[in-house]
């Protein structure tokens, strides 16, 4: 088969290395726009990018998708199969190209957590379980027909970021597997009916506002706040008038007189905020101005 990649993140380079090492025939790589990025707004390339360009392969940087060079582009490549793993929402004309079809590889067990952050939202909403699904693309976002899924369980002290490694791992076996069978048409594609609508949890954009922590709830939301939004976009609170972003915790069920939100510490190797029903103590953490760091070092430089 023919084989249009579409794909930006570092999440999808495992999926895209795991094709090649299989043996398929990648005929085009489509990867976001080069882009400025940081404070020297130094031009940047996209992680699909830098390992496309590190194994030759033909790369197309779309502005946007619907543009007629592009399509002609795409045309041109004659795909018999196109494979979409975190890229951008794809036009009619783009994911009905291929005779074989388009098909995407999404970080959840579908139809649960369809949109833009599923491995966040799993850990926020405390699942002990998560997964990868493949599914073939139509016209609304993330409920195409499942090919294949695989379940991956959510240990009580997973990060966001743990999740994600351990789903880029899976998810790319899952996907040559799901191409395999693609191409020998031994395959079953399964509606998304499994689940009435009512019952559906969702995944949608994480913005700023949500990353706050709001001390006044129990213990375990926090927990779970903090851990789904790390390393990014990280959850934070402010210390002494400074903003400060906190990585990794530990948690402590108990109860106490202390307001929710207030701090304690022994000034060496603990700081500990109160919640409705217990604390948090904080492990790894970055005050704005300052470095990332473990919370000895942190209190070690610091006067509270």
């Amino acid at each position: 088969m023919r084989i249009v990649f579409m794909g930006t993140p570092d999440f999808a380079v495992a999926s895209l290395d795991a094709l090649i090492k299989a043996g398929f025939n990648i005929v085009g790589v489509v990867t976001a726009p080069d882009k400025p990025s940081g404070r020297g707004q130094k031009i940047a390339e996209s992680a699909v990018k830098k390992y496309a360009a590190e194994h030759q392969l033909n790369i197309l940087q779309p502005m946007k998708l619907k543009d007629p060079e592009f399509i002609q582009q795409l045309r041109d490549l004659k795909a018999d199969l196109q494979v979409v793993v975190a890229f951008r929402m794809l036009p009619e004309i783009v994911w009905n190209m291929p005779p074989k079809g388009t098909i995407n590889l999404h970080a959840s067990l579908l139809p649960q957590y369809r949109g833009a952050a599923p491995i966040n939202w799993a850990i926020l909403n405390g699942d002990t379980e998560s997964g990868v699904s493949t599914f073939l693309l139509q016209h609304e976002i993330d409920t195409g027909s499942i090919l294949f899924s695989e379940k991956v369980p959510i240990h009580d002290s997973m990060t966001a970021g743990e999740l994600h490694d351990r789903l880029m791992e899976v998810g790319s076996g899952l996907l040559v597997k799901t191409v395999k069978a693609i191409d020998t048409g031994d395959y079953e594609a399964k509606p998304q009916t499994e689940f009435s609508a009512d019952k559906l949890k969702h995944a949608p954009k994480i913005f700023k506002e949500d990353c706050e922590i709001h001390w006044s709830q129990n213990t375990n939301q926090v927990y779970n706040l903090i851990r789904g939004m790390s390393p990014y976009p990280t959850a934070f609170t402010t210390l002494n008038g400074k903003g400060l972003k906190i990585f990794h915790v530990e948690k402590e069920i108990q109860d106490h007189k202390q307001n929710p939100g207030e701090y304690i510490t022994d000034h060496k190797s603990y700081l500990k905020f109160a919640t409705s029903d217990g604390f948090i103590s904080v492990k790894e953490l970055q005050l704005e101005g300052k470095k990332r760091m473990k919370i000895d070092e942190f209190l070690r430089g610091i006067k509270l």
